[in-house]
């Protein structure tokens, strides 16, 4: 056992969690450029929970929550399978570097496993530079062109 695998725990999230999710996920809009709102935070993250329209998974360092990522269920028409989407992967920046980032996406790669999905999708900015981190974790790059219309 390592001194991370002491340190560290990831759960599934639920609504008793929301508290601990909110500001983090405030954090993570924030990272992304917007204004901190953190009644719209929770609000969100509440109406996701509720309608069980995601899987977000909690990370700790001890007691503390760090880090998050949420899974939002799609599907694949063409291989008639379901597909997560991972929309969403935040650690604070006072814990990036120590294996938070990696221990979440291996439990949303476990998970994805566990229902037989097809995989796992996602998207981030091109000047992100957790890109090294999925990589190495086995994402590969899609060649096929993405188009997205954006309703103004």
């Amino acid at each position: 056992m390592t001194f991370t695998d002491f340190f560290m725990k990831i759960i599934q999230a639920n609504l008793n969690h929301l508290d601990l999710i909110a500001p983090l996920f405030d954090q993570y809009r924030v990272f992304y450029r917007q204004d901190s709102n953190i009644e719209a935070a929770t609000q969100f993250i509440k109406d996701r929970l509720t309608k069980k329209e995601s899987i977000i998974l909690l990370a700790f360092a001890e007691s503390k929550p760090v880090g998050f990522t949420q899974l939002f269920h799609s599907f694949s028409s063409v291989s008639l399978l379901p597909l997560f989407i991972l929309n969403d992967l935040y650690v604070n920046s006072n814990y990036r570097k120590q294996g938070f980032g990696v221990a979440l996406l291996n439990e949303a790669k476990a998970i994805c496993k566990k229902h037989n999905y097809k995989g796992l999708a996602l998207q981030t900015e091109t000047t992100n530079p957790a890109q090294k981190l999925y990589e190495s974790l086995g994402w590969k790059i899609d060649k096929d062109l993405q188009y997205f219309w954006t309703n103004s």
